[in-house]
């Protein structure tokens, strides 16, 4: 093909990401603008999302306070480097938002996607580890079906096998936890299972494989989130924090989806009264308007770093992007921050919590389904696998939702629902209805 052809070719350029290029190329489904709670599809269609975006439009779509923040900081100053230099705003929103962090939550390091605020925490652990004179301690654990984005570090310590199989050994020293989802005890539970603190006693037997001085760091998500929403069994985070501070490894939660709202709260850790040593975020802390994370470190592992170095002048933790604390992503945190507490949309999001798992779990019963599970303003309707093709008939049901009107986001057979925190319960209602429809519609 002439590089003329390719060039008048608009779909052909562009490679996707987790995206099945060729089927999407024949049949796309191009979204052309977006407003409040609907996506706008390139035939005229209002189309509902049922995900804010991918876990991330917190705030929904095209917030005029934001996208004004965003204009107005693109005129004023569009780049700023944070390597032995600062911009004003970079001071001021990790400022506020370690005042809302819960504990010594107090330090902040800026990224710009969840994979490198989950890259950052691994290598803050490590170099904690190494500050405080424990340098053996290079091992870090996962868990089974865990998401931690994409990065070599991400994908060693995550569990989901398809994100793991294509790319080789990974990192070494990784160890992997049990995931916590079983049907059999726990199927159609609302909000956590009663079922399952006990797996988290695993990390014990992984310690006594080891040994504690090998092992710098635990990552888990307080809820496992893209591969279907798991939500903990009630104890079991509890259980980690324990058997962690017992033989001096970090914890680190992967906030990334349950920070800024999911369940109500600032952070996950606070609904479920877990403090952590290192909390990654990303998505709804700028509600996606401009592409950023922040890494949240406890007072202790950021002074244990400080102390460690030589001298003031001394650089105390040799990492960083060219783009951390952008300075218009800065801009759209603090209206985001703004609009959250405008509009408080974290304790909304908790107020709908019953009405969106009634609605939800209304889908008990219709073809094909074998769970449904929720936690906050999140859950997940499990379908039966086709026999031999899992995955396609998740897949099926997720086109059939938007030739209904609704963005539904899939992970195998499992369709996840996070709304916008700015949902009404008349929303809830019409997506669950697209669902039951599309479910009907796809054997």
């Amino acid at each position: 093909m002439l590089k003329q052809e390719l060039a008048t070719n608009n779909l052909d350029a562009f490679w996707m990401p987790f995206t099945a290029n060729r089927d999407f190329k024949k049949n796309p489904r191009m979204l052309v603008g977006a407003k409040g709670m609907y996506l706008k599809a390139q035939d005229g269609r209002d189309i509902l999302d049922t995900s804010a975006g991918l876990w991330c439009c917190n705030a929904g779509h095209g917030h005029p306070k934001v996208v004004e923040a965003i204009q107005r900081q693109a005129a004023e100053l569009d780049f700023a480097p944070t390597f032995q230099w600062g911009h004003p705003k970079a001071f001021e929103f990790a400022a506020r938002l370690a005042a809302e962090a819960p504990g010594d939550l107090d330090h902040v390091f800026f990224t710009n996607s969840g994979s490198e605020s989950v890259d950052t925490a691994l290598k803050i652990a490590l170099a904690y580890q190494r500050a405080r004179g424990e340098g053996t301690r290079t091992r870090l654990i996962g868990r089974e079906r865990g998401y931690h984005g994409v990065g070599f570090g991400g994908i060693s310590v995550g569990g989901m096998v398809k994100n793991r199989m294509w790319f080789g050994a990974l990192l070494a020293g990784v160890d992997h936890l049990p995931h916590t989802l079983n049907l059999e005890h726990n199927a159609f539970t609302k909000g956590q299972p009663e079922w399952g603190a006990h797996l988290a006693d695993d990390l014990e037997r992984i310690i006594a494989l080891h040994d504690a001085s090998t092992i710098a760091a635990v990552i888990v998500e307080p809820v496992a989130g893209s591969i279907g929403v798991y939500p903990p069994p009630v104890g079991y985070l509890q259980r980690l924090r324990e058997i962690t501070e017992k033989h001096g490894i970090l914890l680190i939660f992967d906030e990334v989806i349950t920070a800024y709202g999911r369940l109500g709260k600032f952070m996950g850790s606070e609904y479920f009264g877990v403090l952590p040593d290192i909390v990654t975020t990303a998505k709804g802390l700028t509600s996606a308007a401009v592409p950023m994370g922040a890494v949240f470190a406890r007072k202790g592992v950021y002074d244990t770093l400080m102390g460690a170095a030589a001298g003031e002048r001394a650089i105390e933790l040799f990492h960083g992007y060219t783009y951390s604390g952008h300075p218009l992503a800065c801009a759209a945190g603090l209206a985001v921050l703004d609009v959250y507490k405008e509009e408080d949309l974290f304790a909304r999001s908790a107020r709908l919590h019953g009405h969106f798992e009634d609605a939800i779990h209304s889908l008990k019963g219709e073809p094909n389904v074998i769970d449904v599970r929720n936690i906050g303003l999140m859950g997940t309707i499990e379908l039966s696998p086709r026999p031999g093709k899992p995955g396609e008939r998740g897949y099926d049901a997720m086109v059939e939702g938007f030739d209904r009107g609704a963005m539904l986001r899939v992970s195998g057979d499992s369709i996840a629902l996070s709304p916008p925190l700015i949902t009404e319960a008349k929303h809830i209602d019409e997506a669950v209805e697209i669902i039951r429809g599309s479910l009907r519609a796809v054997v």
